[in-house]
């Protein structure tokens, strides 16, 4: 029953949540930790303090305490703090025969422990216990050797009693175990400090200070103490010694720094010097800055201009040797290194140099690359030449540098032409020829030919320019310059008849990359040969294959410039042909140019009637709007742009000006209340527009090229073709309707 009882019991529920959401104050795993130790660090008060009033009392409380101590020790042996603690209890109660047996039980326990030996040894030296403290200082520096409190401490106590003989002997065992510098500098100090300065000095040299510490600061320190007490010849025997010492191979800047201040300050300026000249020369570049810095200063402080410039090119030189050792094809700091080098240096020091340059090859066969760098050949064939004065080396470089040339994917015009100079200059016109007829054979260029004509028009050898000439236009026919050139040549030398055959050899080439200039140097000779009959038929077979305005108006201002009587006929029959061809022609500018020209020079030249009759062919100036279409085929809105209507264009249009007044009649009709009375007027102007029976101030304003700009409406537009269709309609149907009436 009671476990039926106890079945049937209900089991309470756990209450649910229901708000879930996070506390505004989150308590962190960090704070409960805090609150639960400061909780238990809560300060407890102290115990009574007892007084002792007798013997007994303080013999308990001795045994009470030492017996703590043993429980302690008993517990961990190995924890040192609780035999120092003991020890020093019974070094407070005066028993020191107790404290000393402690330290020897713990001594037995850890002797290699550097701070029980320390305490113990302190101990015994409060207690002014002596041989006691030595002994255990031996002990010590027996055992720990490597230790160097043990000897610091030893040596500190001995000098303090005033054993002097005795720390130097501890000195003495120290240094044969060769610890550290700081070590030696102390047994150094406390000779000194005894004006014992032949004993410092063997330390240094018979100890051997600088032998088991062969470091650059010691030498110095030593050459400095040499100094310190007047051994200045000694001082500069140390210092030699440690040059000799280091070599070359470990070779230390702050050496001869040191050096070259001690012989500063004893006023050996040249020695100083001779020393900074002699470790810049063995001191790798990027590790001489220092020594660079204390050199400028001193030829600022004691030298002249000569010294001081030499340290300055000393540190620019060494600039430059960082960047090409940095970037061997820079070639422009090469560049400014030989510039430098070259102000001050001997030849073969130059020399040397242009070598390392031009051994830096581009890694890649094109001209980009090299456009630089074959200066350097230039500049050195140009030195050997003009400083050096060395004909031949300079043959030798201008040869090398060909050589080395890629000449079958490029070449280099200026070296050809530059070696042929150097060889006109040497008096060799042979190798001078053969080597400008090498570079024609190998590579032939314009810049070559140009080169080798000039030079052959310098020495007046003209057969050989006509030669040259010749193979020029085999190389290249479709250079005008080149033919012009030729002609030129065959003027001055005046053959006319070889020229003209030139020329006309020109002009029948299929393809000329200067056609104009040929044709127009070719008028110009006829020109000024005074041929104008061939002139003129120069400027009729120039207009068969072109029709270009410029050339109507220079054929115009030709028969305008000779001195006939009828020029001025002839003038205007130039400027009629060219009006009737030019028609047709699409481009309506330059027809405007012609006609501009034709009046300029009926203004000058001719008569009322030829003015106005030109005045009457100019075209009227028109704004008008098209559409403008983006490059993906979208409309971009509207543009103006300026049309010319020329009078035969407006006669094959008769409804042009009929367009103009039906639109002037439609604003009218807008702003008028009475349309009858304004049809009335309308109809009569329309019959006046007609095209044949036009006043002559409608001519007049038809004619005028600048001032006739009209503007059209947004409605209508005359550029547009739709618009202009359904206006033309409306025009047509008016016009006819007028006829009727």
């Amino acid at each position: 029953m009671a476990s039926t009882a106890a079945g049937k019991q209900r089991i309470p529920k756990v209450a649910k949540v229901k708000n879930k959401a996070p506390a505004e104050v989150q308590i962190t795993a960090e704070q409960l930790l805090r609150e639960a130790k400061e909780r238990e660090l809560e300060l407890l008060p102290p115990p009574p303090k007892q007084k002792i009033t007798d013997k007994e009392e303080l013999n308990d409380y001795k045994l009470k305490k030492r017996k703590g101590f043993e429980d302690n020790i008993r517990k961990n042996r190995t924890v040192i703090s609780n035999w120092i603690k003991y020890a020093q209890w019974e070094e407070s109660l005066q028993e020191v025969q107790r404290a000393r047996s402690i330290y020897e039980r713990a001594l037995d326990v850890d002797h290699r422990n550097i701070t029980l030996w320390l305490k113990y040894a302190e101990m015994e030296m409060k207690t002014r216990q002596v041989n006691h403290a030595r002994n255990i200082w031996d002990r010590a520096i027996t055992i720990l050797p490597r230790a160097n409190q043990f000897w610091y401490k030893y040596t500190y106590m001995e000098e303090m009693l005033g054993n002097v003989a005795g720390c130097r002997q501890v000195f003495e065992r120290w240094m044969e175990w060769e610890p550290e510098e700081q070590a030696w500098h102390s047994y150094i100090n406390f000779e000194l400090r005894y004006k014992e300065v032949d004993k410092a000095r063997s330390i240094y040299e018979t100890n051997s200070l600088v032998m088991v510490h062969p470091e650059v600061k010691n030498w110095i320190k030593y050459a400095h103490f040499e100094e310190k007490h007047g051994y200045i010849a000694l001082g500069r025997k140390v210092f030699e010694r440690a040059v000799e010492f280091f070599g070359e191979e470990q070779i230390s800047e702050g050496l001869y720094v040191a050096f070259a201040r001690f012989e500063e300050k004893q006023k050996e300026f040249e020695r100083v010097r001779v020393i900074y000249k002699y470790a810049l020369d063995r001191i790798p570049k990027q590790k001489a800055q220092e020594l660079f810095k204390n050199y400028t200063v001193f030829e600022k402080k004691f030298g002249d201009r000569r010294g001081i410039e030499d340290v300055i090119v000393s540190k620019r030189r060494f600039q430059y040797e960082e960047e090409v050792r940095a970037s061997p094809h820079n070639y422009d700091a090469w560049f400014d290194y030989l510039r430098l080098v070259e102000s001050d240096a001997d030849p073969d020091t130059v020399r040397e140099v242009y070598e390392r340059a031009i051994a830096n090859t581009p890694p890649i066969p094109e001209k980009r690359h090299w456009r630089r760098y074959i200066y350097l050949w230039i500049n050195y064939a140009l030195y050997e030449e003009l400083e050096v004065k060395d004909a031949e080396r300079t043959r030798q470089v201008y040869k090398a540098c060909l050589e080395l040339i890629p000449h079958k994917k490029f070449t280099f015009a200026k070296i050809w032409l530059l070696y042929g100079q150097f060889e006109i200059r040497q008096k060799n016109l042979q190798n001078a020829r053969r080597g400008l007829g090498t570079a024609i054979g190998k590579c032939p260029k314009n810049k070559l030919f140009k080169g080798y004509i000039e030079l052959e028009l310098q020495l007046r050898e003209f057969d050989r320019c006509r030669k040259l000439y010749e193979k020029y236009l085999e190389f290249t026919p479709e250079n005008c310059s080149t033919w012009i050139k030729f002609a030129e040549l065959e003027t001055i030398l005046g053959d006319s008849e070889r020229a003209r055959a030139i020329y006309e050899l020109a002009i029948g080439q299929p393809r000329l990359d200067m056609p104009e200039v040929l044709w127009k140097s070719y008028i110009d000779f006829e020109i000024e040969q005074e041929e104008y009959e061939k002139t003129r038929g120069l400027y009729k077979r120039l207009l068969q294959r072109t029709q270009h305005v410029k050339v109507w108006i220079s054929f115009a201002q030709f028969e305008l410039t000779i001195e006939s009587s009828n020029r001025l006929q002839r003038c205007r029959q130039v400027y009629e042909e060219a009006n009737k061809s030019m028609q047709n022609c699409e481009e309506k500018e330059e027809r405007l140019m012609l006609l501009e020209s034709w009046r300029d020079f009926e203004e000058e030249f001719g008569s009322d009637a030829n003015q106005n009759r030109v005045q009457k062919l100019l075209p009227e100036k028109v704004k008008k709007r098209r559409k403008v279409t983006a490059e993906d085929g979208s409309d971009a809105g509207w543009e103006e742009y300026y049309d010319y209507i020329f009078p035969e264009d407006a006669a094959n249009q008769p409804n042009l000006k009929l367009l103009a007044m039906a639109k002037m009649w439609k604003k009218q009709q807008q702003k008028e209340e009475e349309p009858e009375d304004e049809e009335e007027e309308s109809l009569p102007q329309g019959k006046q527009s007609s095209p044949q029976d036009s006043s002559d101030e409608e001519e007049t304003k038809t004619a005028a090229p600048q001032d006739l700009d009209r503007d059209d409406d947004d409605e209508s537009s005359s550029s547009d073709s739709e618009s202009d269709e359904d206006d033309r309609e409306k025009t047509e149907e008016k016009e006819a309707g007028s006829e009727k009436d």
